[in-house]
């Protein structure tokens, strides 16, 4: 992979540093969660007063001066349920707003992420991971933001609650046995359970991107791995995958297990703890049989906010990796930055003065190329996969910025001209075509939102595809299926090409657009390409010298290095032998594309 394409180093933040992060992005919706942790803390007093006024009733029977009658304390009873469900309701109802709102808004970021670094930063990353962060990362967070955030907050004022309870009613010793079970249970035991999950956590989620991505690949080459009958092979790899995920899963739910159970025994130990520290203060008289019972009760009561807490990391484990890749992907650097306050353009030319890239320092790409391309001419690059040529395209589209030397655009260079501008003058029809699943009239929209049937019939007609999509049984309304899998290669080459005329840019970028082609179809697309050449200029990009017969200027790339055909750089000889056979077998007896004797003879 290259330096440049590479994703961003990723960040292995702490976990307070990613709980941090993730609470920044509520923003707004900070007044709701108050809501929420309000009603939650609410709430589970109300619980805590059912059995405390329990309690107090029976306290009340053993004799203890309590002012309320024993109807009182019954309505209490009452009161206390029925306010609880209410509350209950309002705090999810609180939580599971701001979780999903919060999702769609973080769906939304991540687009947004998505779409400033493509192209450049996306060519490499694993579409699956992608996927898996979209939906099942992004899911993930919902736990936190609906189960974790409140949770925290009510465990700490319910216990707090709990502390002045004990310590005025019943016994300061029982409120500081209370305060040691709070602490071990809610922040000693989670921390030492999230050291144990957070690698089975970090580890599950890799395993489920990669499986992710994997199994999208498998699906996407379905009919390559029958045609070489690579069936087995690749359900073997399914397979040792799906148990390597298998596995990945059963270590982070061991671990979760044990921390539960962890959890549970210190709840008890401490349970144990209250009651003898309340025995004993009765028996050295501190309190009396009653206080020891509302004591003993309400911190035995108090401790389910508290195992919420520490029930966290199981969870916590898996949010944390889903939060970290999910922040990584938005404060990775795009590959360029968006230019909005430099000048717009109207396309008369282009012209690149030694122009030099590299994706790894060290490596050149491009080594001081020069050419230029003016409107009404098409320009060829010929040379070998791997010479340069594709990237010199997406340098003058910016996808990348240029290492030195200058890409000028009516003799303005490329870093002073906006990027909106750009690209409404400058197009391309990259080697392979993306289809979305839908019409093939929508699939042309995208060039063109209102374009007319009329455009983009013509549009079709000039990419010589009109007459194949007439055939069709619903004609423009055809759907391509996913990933365009209705339509053949050249079928959809075709289409890209189409786009490109109905765009009405006026630099057109072609990388190998015959390359999916037949003979006859490539003769019909040459010949439709020099009929748009008086409205445009075409950059012509392949490797098979054939498809250079209707360029007016033909430049040579090798190892990074250019040199233009006819200008003296290449001998006559050289030039004639490159050319000899781009100009036979164009004519058939569906193309009247002749190229006659004349053009070479003009370019000799």
């Amino acid at each position: 992979m290259n330096g440049k394409n590479r994703p961003a180093k990723s960040i292995r933040r702490s976990g307070i540093r990613i709980m941090a992060s993730l609470v920044a992005l509520l923003g707004s919706f900070a007044c709701v969660l108050f809501l929420a942790v309000l009603n939650g803390s609410l709430g589970q007093l109300c619980a805590m007063g059912v059995t405390l006024s329990g309690a107090v009733g029976v306290a009340k029977v053993l004799g203890e001066p309590i002012p309320l009658s024993y109807a009182q304390i019954a309505a209490l009873i009452v009161g206390c349920g029925l306010l609880r469900g209410l509350l209950r309701y309002i705090e999810q109802y609180s939580n599971h707003y701001i979780a999903f709102r919060l999702l769609a808004i973080l769906r939304d970021k991540v687009f947004g992420a998505l779409r400033i670094l493509c192209p450049a930063k996306l060519e490499n990353r694993q579409k699956g991971s992608i996927i898996a962060m979209l939906t099942s990362d992004i899911e993930t967070l919902e736990v936190f933001y609906a189960h974790t955030l409140s949770p925290v907050c009510i465990a700490v004022l319910s216990s707090l609650a709990v502390l002045l309870f004990t310590f005025f009613v019943s016994s300061p010793w029982l409120s500081a046995v209370a305060l040691a079970g709070y602490l071990t249970v809610g922040i000693l035991v989670p921390m030492i359970s999230s050291r144990a999950l957070r690698e089975p956590g970090i580890n599950y989620r890799r395993e489920f991107a990669s499986f992710n991505s994997y199994f999208l690949d498998s699906i996407r080459g379905v009919n390559d791995i029958l045609l070489h009958n690579a069936g087995r092979q690749r359900e073997r790899e399914v397979n040792r995958r799906s148990d390597v995920l298998l596995e990945q899963t059963k270590r982070m739910k061991d671990a979760a297990v044990r921390a539960s159970s962890a959890v549970q025994l210190v709840v008890s130990v401490f349970h144990f703890l209250t009651l003898a520290a309340a025995v004993f203060l009765v028996r050295a008289d501190r309190i009396s049989i009653g206080q020891m019972i509302m004591g003993v009760l309400a911190v035995w009561g108090s401790f389910g906010p508290v195992i919420a807490i520490s029930a966290l990391p199981g969870n916590l484990a898996q949010t944390f990796a889903s939060g970290d890749r999910l922040l990584n992907l938005l404060e990775e650097k795009p590959a360029v930055e968006e230019i909005r306050d430099e000048k717009d353009v109207d396309y008369e030319e282009m012209e690149t003065k030694d122009l030099s890239f590299s994706y790894e320092e060290g490596e050149p790409v491009l080594k001081k190329v020069s050419m230029s391309a003016r409107k009404g001419e098409i320009v060829g690059i010929v040379g070998e996969s791997g010479c340069g040529k594709s990237t010199l395209l997406k340098l003058l589209l910016r996808f990348w910025e240029k290492d030195a030397g200058e890409i000028c655009f009516n003799g303005l260079d490329i870093s002073q001209i906006n990027t909106e501008s750009l690209l409404n003058n400058v197009t391309m029809v990259s080697q392979s075509t993306y289809l979305f699943d839908d019409t093939i009239e929508e699939n042309l929209r995208i060039a063109k939102e209102d374009a007319t049937q009329e455009e983009m019939e013509q549009a079709c007609r000039l990419a010589s595809v009109h007459d194949f999509i007439v055939t069709l049984p619903q004609g423009y309304q055809t759907r391509v299926g996913t990933l365009g899998d209705n339509l053949s290669s050249g079928e959809k080459q075709r289409i890209g090409l189409a786009r490109a005329f109905l765009s009405g840019r006026q630099l057109i970028l072609l990388d190998e657009p015959t390359s999916n082609v037949d003979s006859i179809n490539e003769g019909m697309i040459l010949k439709a390409l020099a009929e748009q050449k008086n409205q445009k200029t075409i950059i012509l990009v392949s490797h098979r010298e054939s498809t250079m017969a209707i360029a007016d200027r033909v430049y040579w790339m090798e190892e990074g290095e250019m040199k233009e055909e006819n200008s003296g750089d290449i001998s006559e000889e050289d030039f004639i032998k490159r050319n000899s056979a781009i100009y036979e077998g164009i004519e058939t007896e569906n193309i009247k594309a002749k190229v006659s004797d004349d053009v070479t003879d003009e370019k000799v």
